[in-house]
């Protein structure tokens, strides 16, 4: 460790104190976490990055069908690390919850054993997809293998896995694939194919191997493709193969894992991190929302607090007005919304995770059609900006309840009127008196902050007078995908 000598502001000095006064650490602790996070995520990259865009070819293959129409999921992260939850040793150590291997440097001989506490006697199956399907989510994805090494399903490659190691003894991702077969829900895996701070051979444990003498091409092809083999053969379809931070896996050995997961099971997509832009979808950073709608299929994962994993100490929870906007957001652009939420180490799914996860589904009616014309409803807003073919591409009102122009297909809806951030008041009513469509082009993302009404680029103003609450005139964002011109 180097000493530096840094000039602060006097804000930014008192953040630093703050910070280390709630995770009971030291300032530089704090600034060193947050410079480090700030090289791996550079606010000045876009959101989607290349390395983790889509294939050539991708947006026309129909195997993307379900995804599209899919627009939100549930994101499970799960492991080892909802131990410690923050914690090594009486310190709290800065940073997301499920990286604290490497953050506190831990050696694997002191983190490996945690496996002999790992008994999550509280798991259920069927209640996490009972949640999702609250939810309004689609699909779920869950961490097959993170960082850290540690696996959450039956592995013959490894006993550093939840039926060997742990006095636990039970396949979660046997049990998740029966529970989502019942309940007719998509499980997708997330499986960490470049990091692996357990695996000599694996990236990223610079503090326990020497990464010039590792053999990462063996790790891959030994090691990380006969996990993907079992994955992909032992648990039913498999819907989504999750794969993160490619960091130094070759454009070669990508293709490879593409070919093998394709092989496998056709039907089964790859996500942008498998990495040097070979995803079947393209990846955004994490948290990140583009600014303006994307040219390809993408999905943006996030958390409702700070920490993926579990953090006992991590209670910067995200309103669930702020995640129906976030919600909306991306969705309006094209994209899908993957949500997190960390169970503890006993199998438990945080409350204030529920609670939000049930405020977004009571605001997801599910809708008779999933095929052509609109449900039968009083009156609809579709917000669409993804400048794409077939997708849409204006904001289109109607309170007649019959097909226009701007509806074709429908399958999930947000109820409700979609409120300004600053003054809680909505930015869509729809007045009595009004018929027919009205058509604008897309919200920019910069917004009036006077809620009157708004004018675009094309002079077309929408109407913004009283509404009431309990009068049935509800604003329905729809959330279509395609649209007639």
């Amino acid at each position: 460790m180097q000493e530096r000598t840094l000039h602060l502001s006097d804000r930014v000095a008192h953040y630093l104190d703050q910070r280390a006064e709630d995770e009971d650490t030291t300032p530089s602790e704090i600034a060193n976490y947050l410079i480090s996070r700030a090289m791996q995520q550079s606010s000045w990259q876009p959101a989607i990055v290349r390395d983790r865009g889509q294939r050539a070819g991708a947006q026309n293959d129909p195997r993307l069908d379900w995804w599209r129409a899919a627009k939100f999921g549930l994101f499970i992260h799960w492991g080892l690390y909802a131990i410690p939850a923050g914690e090594w040793e009486g310190r709290r150590i800065p940073g997301i919850s499920e990286w604290i291997m490497q953050h506190a440097e831990i050696p694997v001989a002191d983190y490996a054993p945690l496996t002999r506490q790992f008994n999550p006697v509280q798991f259920d199956a069927a209640a996490w997809v009972a949640l999702a399907k609250r939810a309004g989510q689609q699909y779920i994805v869950i961490t097959s293998k993170h960082h850290d090494g540690f696996c959450l399903f039956k592995s013959h490659v490894t006993d550093y896995n939840i039926v060997d190691a742990t006095p636990f003894g039970r396949d979660v991702l046997k049990e998740l694939a029966d529970e989502c077969a019942r309940q007719d829900m998509k499980l997708g895996f997330y499986y960490s194919q470049t990091q692996d701070w357990h695996h000599p051979d694996g990236d990223g444990n610079f503090w326990d191997y020497d990464e010039d003498a590792k053999d990462f091409a063996g790790y891959i092809e030994t090691y990380v493709k006969a996990q993907v083999r079992e994955l992909l053969t032992n648990y039913g379809p498999v819907a989504v193969l999750w794969f993160d931070t490619p960091k130094r896996i070759t454009e070669a050995q990508s293709r490879e894992l593409l070919a093998l997961c394709h092989e496998l099971q056709p039907d089964c997509l790859v996500c942008g991190r498998l990495g040097n832009g070979l995803g079947d979808y393209a990846s955004a950073g994490d948290n990140r929302i583009p600014d303006a709608a994307e040219a390809v299929d993408w999905e943006t994962p996030a958390t409702i607090n700070d920490s993926w994993g579990f953090k006992h100490y991590d209670h910067n929870w995200k309103s669930s007005a702020d995640l129906i906007r976030k919600l909306v957001d991306i969705v309006s652009k094209g994209g899908n919304y993957l949500l997190n939420v960390r169970p503890t180490a006993e199998g438990v799914i945080p409350a204030p995770s529920v609670e939000r996860l049930e405020a977004m589904g009571a605001g997801w009616p599910s809708t008779a059609s999933r095929s052509t014309g609109p449900p039968p409803v009083r009156s609809k807003v579709s917000i669409g900006a993804a400048p794409r073919r077939g997708r849409a591409r204006s904001i289109c009102m109607s309170l007649t309840g019959r097909p226009t122009a701007c509806w074709t297909s429908i399958s999930r809806m947000w109820r409700g009127p979609i409120c300004w951030p600053t003054t809680g008041r909505p930015i869509f009513r729809l007045p009595a008196r009004e018929r027919g469509p009205r058509c604008a082009r897309p919200i920019p993302r910069r917004i009036p902050s006077t809620p009157s009404s708004y004018s675009n680029s094309n002079n077309i103003v929408i109407p913004n007078p009283s509404l009431r609450a309990d009068s049935g005139q509800y604003a329905w964002l729809d959330t279509t995908r395609r649209v007639e011109t």
